[in-house]
């Protein structure tokens, strides 16, 4: 049986204005999150792959760890860039980090040293590109981030693979702002 994988990318929290951890526009994005990857576990993913980030891709962590208590065959995948990923953040958000690494299912570094250059964030991209079949973020190309250049890379990536993209935009989530009262 064929597994399948899903990376899951998209801004940081602060690139969204997000300062808090009791800011309520966590809540709608985790609530869009989850309802997104419900889908996908439904369409058959059960390897959900993240890069660490602060932001989307610590939210998709949380998101992840509470629905593997109703899918049992959903894993969760923490493949940093480099060694030591996060060990200059406050306690606050490393201690996030460290809750989701003890929930993850699967934990390593693409490069095996401490950071050096970004030739490892474009050797990061192109690991995570090569060991899933899509990717979902929540990225929109009118307001750039730090993941821009995940979503270029994956989109010349799929012109030759087969290869899956979907994507939130911020209109996307400005309406489930709207449609949660906010």
């Amino acid at each position: 049986m064929y597994v399948k994988r899903l990376v899951i990318t998209g801004y940081r929290s602060y690139e969204l204005g997000i300062f808090q951890e009791n800011d309520p526009k966590i809540a709608i994005i985790k609530k869009v999150l989850t309802s997104q990857i419900k889908q996908f576990i439904e369409e058959g993913y059960q390897w959900f792959l993240i890069g660490g980030a602060l932001g989307v891709e610590i939210w998709a962590g949380q998101v992840l760890v509470e629905l593997k208590k109703e899918y049992a065959e959903v894993n969760l995948g923490i493949v940093f860039p480099y060694q030591d990923f996060g060990i200059k953040w406050n306690e606050k958000n490393k201690n996030q980090l460290a809750d989701l690494l003890r929930d993850a299912d699967f934990v390593d570094s693409v490069s095996h040293s401490t950071y050096q250059n970004k030739t490892q964030f474009q050797n990061h991209t192109r690991f995570l590109l090569s060991h899933s079949d899509g990717c979902f973020l929540i990225y929109d190309e009118e307001f750039a981030g730090k993941c821009q250049s995940f979503f270029e890379d994956a989109r010349v990536y799929k012109e030759s693979q087969n290869y899956f993209i979907a994507q939130i935009t911020m209109d996307d989530l400005q309406n489930s702002l709207l449609d949660n009262g906010f």
